[in-house]
């Protein structure tokens, strides 16, 4: 499959009016509706409502969100502080398991857990002591079940040896490593300087410890990169020898993101030199042999994310089943069967909250039957590329009738070649693939093009 892969991405030519043609700005769809939709009307009493009406039998995903950083990246589009003292950290772990013991005490039953992710921030920036106790309350509070995955974001500057012993006893089995880009100067113009050296070493305590399952994150479109410098860092990267690698576009947004406003933008490049970027990585990652997976990801094929099947969620792919995630800590995001629910951004705001009421519930959205349809679509078209029309009807009967035509009519329309009749529906074709996001944009019902909200598109 890899070689096979290999040849059709080799192939795609970079053709300048088709870039610019979809390089348009679209949502990442790592949810639907994306979050811009999420309004205030959805707070605490709905969220504990939809806990206490979970399924018997519903499997759960866990994420927790550590939102501190102790320097401040200039790319960065999470929601994140820079901190210089341990104090503002100590003082958010009481709120973080104050909202696990409430969610735990809302949910009718316990459920089993099949997959748990840290993210931030840097979860790293927990003391040693701390990473084991935030672990021990997920344990207690909930059963995990016999093959939970575990994955943990981490920065590599920074990793002690201590810390990774602590997060080995806690049940670790993955680490997600930042990259980005190892020129000098790329770092420099983004402020984070990360050497090779650091990052091996990083790699090398945690498969000491146990913890083989490695995965990194490259970015393409930051100031400065050049095809020679992407390639250089890629290079470096499978020297390490990682189960998996995603390969993210770089989001520009300044009014949004204010110090992304650090950044020159006269030194980022533009669609075209982008889609470059993107080509000449993705070429590289499946010429040593990993499967591309979706839009962004690559995997050995070994690995559970090249096997499938495949979700779509906020961390981006991932092979975890369960249909419901619920979000932990300041900013993050909870998908109940019923709809989203996301917590207060501001840790301030976080913590007041859980002191009221156990929850930190600030904003949401709740379903009706045509986002769920819509919603099917995306995620399918994200993960296996393809208008999923049996399912869809399958599932939805005669509520997806017109999706199904809007779809007809889009395949109709294409005059690119992105897509190709497929059985009942259809499936974008390899020359489609980097405009994934611009074709799912034709069933987003609420999506109108926003260089504030949304990244490019290629």
């Amino acid at each position: 499959m890899a070689a096979e892969l290999n040849g059709e991405a080799a192939a795609i030519p970079v053709n300048t009016n088709l870039i610019e043609k979809y390089a348009a700005a679209v949502p990442r769809y790592t949810s639907y509706p994306t979050a811009p939709h999420f309004h205030e009307g959805i707070g605490a009493p709905q969220y504990a409502r939809w806990l206490g009406e979970m399924p018997e039998g519903a499997r759960l995903s866990i994420y927790t969100h550590i939102p501190f950083c102790d320097s401040l990246c200039w790319f960065c589009g999470c929601n994140t502080k820079m901190v210089r003292r341990y104090e503002p950290v100590a003082q958010y772990l009481p709120s973080l398991h104050q909202e696990f013991v409430a969610v735990a005490e809302l949910l009718p039953r316990r459920h089993k857990v099949d997959h748990i992710h840290w993210g931030g921030g840097s979860p790293d920036i927990l003391d040693a002591g701390d990473v084991l106790r935030l672990a021990e309350i997920v344990q207690t509070r909930f059963d995990l079940s016999d093959d939970c995955e575990f994955a943990v974001e981490i920065d590599p500057r920074q990793i002690t040896a201590r810390q990774v012993h602590d997060f080995a006893c806690a049940g670790v089995t993955r680490v997600s490593i930042g990259v980005q880009d190892f020129a000098p100067e790329v770092q420099a113009a983004i402020n984070r300087h990360q050497s090779f050296e650091a990052t091996k070493r990083a790699v090398d305590l945690f498969r000491s410890a146990g913890v083989r399952s490695i995965n990194f994150d490259l970015i393409y479109g930051l100031p400065l990169q050049t095809p020679e410098s992407v390639e250089r860092s890629v290079e470096q990267v499978l020297e390490l020898e990682p189960d998996r690698i995603a390969l993210f576009g770089y989001a520009h947004l300044p009014k949004r993101l204010r110090h992304q406003s650090m950044i020159d933008e006269g030194t980022l490049p533009g669609a075209v030199e982008r889609f470059v970027l993107a080509s000449s990585l993705a070429c590289r990652v499946i010429e040593a042999g990993y499967v591309r997976v979706g839009l962004d990801h690559f995997a050995r094929p070994e690995d559970a994310l090249a096997a499938g099947p495949l979700r779509r969620n906020f961390q981006g792919y991932s092979s975890d089943g369960a249909e419901t995630l619920i979000g932990f800590g300041a900013s993050a995001i909870s998908k109940l069967p019923q709809g989203y629910v996301q917590n207060a951004v501001p840790t301030n705001d976080y913590k007041r909250r859980v002191s009221e009421t156990g929850l930190a519930a600030a904003r949401g959205y709740e379903f009706n039957e045509e986002d769920r349809i819509r919603g099917f679509v995306i995620e399918r078209l994200m993960c296996d590329m393809r208008f999923p029309e049996p399912e869809l009807l399958d599932r939805y009967g005669a509520d997806a009738a017109g999706v199904v035509e809007e779809a007809k009519a889009l395949l109709s329309a294409d005059t690119d070649e992105l897509l190709e009749p497929s059985g009942n529906g259809f499936r974008v074709t390899e020359k489609g693939r980097p405009f994934l996001r611009t074709i799912c944009a034709h069933f987003d019902s609420f999506f109108k093009s926003s260089e504030q909200r949304h990244s490019m598109g290629v």
